[in-house]
């Protein structure tokens, strides 16, 4: 049976639904399953069509625990959506191909490069693509905005306005760097979701300006055809290494079109809904390209203009019990 399975599920409901939709117009017995550590406190586990619970990605079998559940489901694809996991995955790609199951995920090496904000920039370099300066500790200019060399989600990340918020923590905090900060009321922020092929090939991109974010997560976005798109189109026709939906922050110079780039995420983003309701869908790719063995085509129809309001819904489980 051609079932996919998404793991880390948690609140990704409308991604869960994507898939189910696009599974079962191709394959009407095919199940979207969620693997998730509380399934029954995720609502995406609840929407879709079954859940399976498993051990913690950090835990020393994470990637064995997974493949015994795919092998039990008849898993034939796997859905990565955390960036803790991806490196884990990427390295035992190869184990489960071995059992005819694909994970849909890049080469480790761009994911050790996406994994690091230094790594990240020089890969952006290397795609002639600007990024912020980082300053050194002693000599830096203000405002400037604080980040982690490794993480997401925008955890342990901040604004540095004055002198005074300079605490000793953020002096001797080695993982935490020193960046240009990039002043949203002179630069648009987008998040640019792109698809790549089995072969790293670039066959759609579509940027989303971020309106407004909350938890690190676009709640209020809307898509844009604009210069961003031709300048990814040009310079990110092929990217060693990328497979299936990755995600690409860019900061656009609201007066002098100068763009910088921010972050690589090689996974579906929290944002991703817009782009597939606009038409990018990436859902159907993957299923067409890894169950298939289809060609997927340059894909340039998705509507531009198209604005997205998020807002929490409940997902109601009767009798449960702690």
């Amino acid at each position: 049976m051609n079932n996919v399975l998404i793991t880390s599920g948690g609140r990704r409901v409308s991604l869960v639904k994507a898939f189910k939709k696009e599974l079962k117009a191709i394959f009407p017995q095919g199940k979207v399953f969620v693997a998730d550590f509380n399934p029954s406190l995720s609502p995406a586990a609840q929407v879709a069509d079954n859940f399976i619970k498993i051990c913690k990605v950090d835990d020393d079998d994470y990637a064995e625990c997974l493949l015994k559940v795919c092998l039990e489901k008849n898993i034939k694809l796997v859905i990565p959506t955390i960036d803790t996991e991806l490196l884990i995955l990427s390295k035992n790609k190869e184990k489960f191909l071995n059992h005819n199951i694909t994970i849909v995920i890049s080469d480790k090496g761009l994911i050790k490069s996406c994994n690091n904000k230094i790594k990240t920039h020089s890969l952006f370099r290397d795609l002639n693509i600007s990024v912020a300066e980082e300053y050194s500790k002693q000599d830096y200019k203000l405002p400037m905005f604080v980040k982690p060399l490794k993480g997401s989600g925008s955890n342990n990340n901040f604004i540095i306005r004055k002198e005074s918020q300079i605490s000793k923590h953020l002096l001797n905090k080695k993982s935490l760097r020193f960046f240009e900060y990039f002043d949203k009321a002179i630069y648009d922020e987008y998040t640019c979701d792109l698809y790549y092929d089995v072969n790293s090939n670039l066959k759609c991109v579509i940027p989303r300006k971020r309106i407004e974010t909350r938890a690190g997560e676009v709640s209020k976005g809307v898509t844009k055809r604009n210069l961003l798109k031709t300048y990814i189109d040009k310079n990110l026709s092929l990217l060693k290494g990328a497979i299936g939906c990755i995600t690409i922050q860019f900061f656009l110079h609201k007066a002098t079109n100068e763009i910088k780039g921010i972050e690589i995420n090689p996974r579906f983003g929290g944002g991703f809904p817009l782009s597939y309701l606009a038409g990018g869908n990436y859902p159907k790719w993957i299923i067409q390209e890894f169950m298939l063995n289809e060609k997927i085509e340059y894909f340039d129809g998705w509507e531009d203009n198209l604005l997205m309001l998020r807002y929490d819904d409940e997902v109601l489980i009767k009798n449960y019990e702690n």
